[in-house]
């Protein structure tokens, strides 16, 4: 699938996205540990979230799909059971990063693959904090395809994180479910806390602070009805693209504003973002509320803030459009974790923006724009789904259309994507 974009004399509306894409992985996890049948309003229906959907599913949870409702029979604890054959994750990362700390507290040996991207991503990131809680893995240089040792009497662990993912934390916190005595993280940066939230929202023994988490074993998850808001990581791309286009006004409604996932809205509003938000709510431990957007002036930023960057990383591609369209020189520090997700988003950014004629110096951890003119042009997404939106929202604004190459990674994260920009009024088209 190409993409064609081309400018939008005005960008208006309401429209809705789909159900968050982290919330959704970890309610296929934890409604098959629940006793009893949980129901799960507005999945996302995507690829990746679907991988996990299966992968249970090929452990002998019963689930089934109603339009976006999924409804999951857990199991339990101890409930799973091994299944017939390699657990295949697609391209999903997080699939991967959450089910080893499940997977290797089973009483069972087990496989997980995926395609050509995700079999090139780190994963001694994860297993390395695992094997010290006793866990047995075996892959190629530490990445997929892994067999994966089950461990029935895996130990507690009191550990730090060394790097800022929300990964690493749930498939320690997962594996710590299964420990012979509690355990305990310690974070020195902001990361998602949807695990401990939804682990809440279902009555499990988890206790948080600021800065760390302890973890109960051997507790009890309730089954649980839940309704999960809108993905603020798929709205980002909607919000960008309105904030470029002139005379342009959208609201985005019902859309999960959970604080460790919001830095993009501090990072534009520093940019002169015009953005508001608007009737707060909580749904099952969840914030979430309105976004109103409205075409801006934006500014250039000089961003080296980490803890700010961990609560914006899926979306400083978007960001890097911002910076395109800014007056002046952004640079942007402190974004290594960019260069291990489905593609090296810096280096895919920074290509594509030159072929666009932005002026763009890239270097280890971050990189530096110059806002300016947008030429059309011809873009290569690197099957990454992040990169394709990204530049799909630029293309509202572009001088001339924007031809998006084989972006059908989209589906992985945001399969409405096309209908969704359409229904603002954006002119992309389907080559």
């Amino acid at each position: 699938m190409d993409l064609l974009i081309k400018q939008s004399d005005a960008l208006t509306g309401e429209v809705t996205v789909p159900g968050d894409k982290s919330i959704s992985h970890r309610a296929v996890i934890f409604g098959s540990l629940a006793e009893g049948v949980s129901e799960f309003s507005n999945f996302l229906m995507g690829e990746d979230c679907l991988a996990t959907l299966k992968a249970l599913s090929d452990m002998g949870v019963k689930c089934s799909i109603n339009g976006s409702k999924i409804t999951i029979h857990g199991v339990g604890l101890r409930g799973l059971k091994p299944p017939t054959k390699s657990l295949n994750l697609g391209n999903s990362g997080t699939s991967a990063r959450l089910l080893l700390g499940l997977l290797g507290a089973q009483k069972f040996n087990s496989n997980i693959k995926g395609d050509k991207s995700l079999s090139n991503r780190p994963m001694n990131r994860v297993m390395d904090p695992l094997r010290k809680m006793g866990m047995e893995f075996f892959s190629r240089n530490g990445k997929l395809p892994i067999n994966i040792l089950g461990n029935e009497s895996l130990n507690e662990i009191n550990y730090e994180l060394t790097v800022p993912s929300a990964q690493v934390k749930s498939a320690i916190i997962i594996a710590s479910i299964f420990a012979n005595k509690n355990s305990k993280i310690t974070e020195n940066h902001v990361t998602r806390d949807h695990t401990e939230r939804m682990m809440l929202a279902m009555n499990y023994p988890i206790f948080s602070d600021r800065d760390s988490i302890s973890i109960e074993p051997g507790g009890k998850f309730d089954a649980i009805n839940f309704q999960i808001p809108g993905d603020f990581s798929s709205s980002v791309f909607l919000i960008v693209a309105c904030l470029i286009s002139k005379n342009s006004s959208i609201t985005i409604k019902n859309v999960g504003i959970n604080p460790t996932r919001i830095g993009f809205l501090e990072i534009a509003k520093r940019m002169g973002a015009d953005i508001k938000i608007l009737n707060k709510k909580n749904l099952n431990k969840e914030p979430t509320a309105d976004i109103q957007v409205i075409s801006s002036v934006l500014r250039s930023i000089d961003l080296n803030d980490r803890n700010l960057t961990s609560s914006a990383i899926d979306e400083f591609p978007a960001i890097f459009i911002l910076a395109a369209f800014a007056k002046g020189k952004s640079s942007f520090d402190g974004l290594n974790e960019l260069r291990v997700k489905e593609s090296d988003r810096i280096k895919s950014m920074a290509i594509n923006l030159e072929k666009l004629g932005i002026e763009v110096s890239e270097h280890e951890n971050g990189i530096a724009i110059t806002g300016g003119v947008m030429k059309g042009g011809e873009i290569e997404c690197f099957d990454d789904h992040r990169v394709a939106m990204s530049f799909a929202a630029a293309g509202n604004s572009s001088k001339a259309k924007i031809l998006i190459k084989d972006a059908d990674s989209i589906i992985t994260s945001f399969p409405e994507f096309v209908q969704k920009m359409r229904q603002i009024n954006s002119l992309i088209e389907i080559k």
